[in-house]
């Protein structure tokens, strides 16, 4: 099956009906034909192994399918990484390509992921045996997979709540429950013509011809929006708990330590990190970014909207 997230043509190979299985929020993003030059245009590659489990962890002929069947090199411990949803292990071979075993919320086994060091080509093992978490293994997968193999091509996944408003993007950046999506809400219903574009891991991407432009995703968190729409980014805005309200404009510095703080990268991984960097500043160079307290109030709200067009 063939996509098109965020500009980039993503093809995964496996059944056309296990993908609509695992990945529902992905069917906004289908491209209608399949041939071979989107293959040669492809940012990434996914094969997708489902292998059936046994109550041991093993395939059908007693292979415990945590390890790796071919050999592939040696490799060596990069880290534990907390997604927040789970504790993501992430090795890597002597031929510069990465392993994350990913676990659940309840600290299991549930996706094998192995990939080449530019992340072009991808080969996931689906581990959990319950269709929800089969699903939730999956979905980590390619989002981790998306993020690292589009990092090369200008384009950032990023923690943030997104609305539309006379054609352009928003973004709302914050810690979990300092008030991003109550901020959105407010933009919704206080403003006309104004709607949601994804509700947690928008995507931005600096074009060739330097325009960054905000796409919509097949991750949007808790709230279903999962929208095949782009549009030019008008501003972030960094939302902040304060005892007064208040809106400022951010420093270049301190917009890039929020965008930084904000978005999928590995530091570890000088090419992929340096290339983040540089689409960041690319970001900050030309992209209007403001701090607004987190006060729920629409008359507020309205001053913030105010705000990103003076």
């Amino acid at each position: 099956m063939t996509y098109r997230i965020g500009g980039h043509i993503i093809v995964i190979q496996a059944p056309e009906h296990l993908l609509s299985e695992l990945l529902p929020s992905f069917t906004p993003f289908i491209v209608d034909s399949h041939d071979e030059a989107h293959e040669a245009q492809a940012t990434m590659m996914m094969y997708l192994d489902n292998t059936p489990l046994t109550d041991n962890g093993a395939d059908n002929n007693g292979n415990a399918i945590t390890e790796d069947a071919d050999n592939s090199g040696a490799r060596r411990f990069v880290r534990d990484v907390d997604t927040g949803n789970g504790i993501t292990r992430v090795e890597r071979y002597s031929d510069g390509g990465y392993r994350f075993l990913i676990h659940n919320t309840d600290g299991q086994e549930c996706a094998l992921l192995k990939s080449s060091a530019d992340f072009t080509q991808c080969h996931c093992t689906i581990l959990a045996s319950t269709e929800i978490w089969r699903s939730f293994a999956f979905n980590n997968a390619m989002m981790l997979a998306y993020a690292f193999s589009t990092a090369a091509h200008d384009t950032l996944l990023l923690h943030a709540s997104v609305v539309r408003y006379q054609g352009k993007a928003y973004a709302f950046t914050a810690p979990s429950g300092t008030g991003k999506s109550t901020q959105v809400a407010n933009w919704l219903r206080a403003i006309d013509g104004c709607d949601l574009i994804n509700d947690d891991n928008p995507i931005i991407r600096v074009t060739p011809e330097g325009k960054v432009m905000l796409y919509g995703s097949p991750w949007s968190g808790k709230t279903p929006c999962y929208r095949n729409i782009e549009a030019p980014l008008g501003g972030i805005i960094k939302i902040e708990r304060a005892d007064s309200d208040y809106t400022a404009p951010l420093t270049p510095l301190k917009a890039f330590s929020i965008l930084i703080t904000s978005c999928s990268s590995m530091k570890w991984d000088e090419e992929i990190h340096d290339k983040t960097c540089q689409t960041i500043s690319a970001i900050v160079g030309s992209t209007k970014m403001l701090s607004h307290d987190s006060t729920p109030t629409e008359t507020y709200t309205l001053a913030r909207r105010d705000a990103l067009y003076t």
